[in-house]
């Protein structure tokens, strides 16, 4: 008897170790990340209350380039540029005309928008990552000074297909991804960004 099961947990231990372990969810999404080289297309977001009442719209253009780039861009009601690149995070209000400039190493934890064009040890070190029933990926902040409670990704192969977001104040916003395009090709000199000479300058690293 002592044999028998001395054989019996034998088996039982190999049968573990040919077991495939199912990866961490935050590995699951790198590699899903590291499916989109780069990508650029159209959306559409959609910002809801507490009450989950629709309170605004706004659509436009967006570019990515993976690790450190994407600019987003609103077309509609307003009109609004950010743009990260390897240096520096820019916002331009076009309607206001004003542009604000931070070093990008103060905001990596600081916009959902980060999390998609940002490198792997900043997501690593800012983010709880799940999974929901759905299979979508769920970001959790570390601290509360992100700027918003959870973030939910849905990915596809080389394609974004939608963005969920809950910010501090309990409001969700979400992000619809269309007119998708992976293959047209991006670089770096695409997120360079020249202040136009008329506007207010609000520089946050001097």
């Amino acid at each position: 008897m002592p044999v028998l099961n001395t054989v019996t947990a034998l088996l039982f231990s190999l049968l573990l170790l040919a077991t495939p372990l199912r990866a961490e969810p935050v590995d699951e999404l790198l590699a899903a990340l590291d499916n989109i080289s780069q990508l650029q297309g159209e959306f559409r977001q959609r910002q809801y209350s507490q009450g989950d009442v629709l309170e605004s719209e706004s659509s436009g253009r967006f570019r990515l380039l993976r690790p450190g780039y994407f600019a987003w861009e609103i077309t509609a009601p307003d009109s609004q540029l950010i743009i990260a690149n390897a240096e520096y995070l820019w916002h331009f209000d076009r309607d206001l005309e004003t542009v604000t400039r931070r070093p990008l190493a103060d905001s990596e934890a600081m916009t959902p928008l980060q999390v998609l064009g940002g490198n792997d040890a900043a997501l690593r070190r800012n983010y709880a990552v799940g999974q929901d029933a759905e299979g979508r990926f769920v970001l959790t902040p570390h601290t509360t000074d992100a700027g918003f409670r959870r973030l939910i990704l849905e990915l596809d192969g080389r394609l974004i297909r939608g963005m969920e977001v809950l910010d501090n104040l309990n409001q969700r916003v979400l992000i619809d991804f269309e007119a998708l395009d992976p293959d047209s090709p991006l670089t770096a000199a695409d997120f360079e960004f020249m202040p136009p000479p008329d506007a207010d300058l609000f520089y946050h690293d001097e």
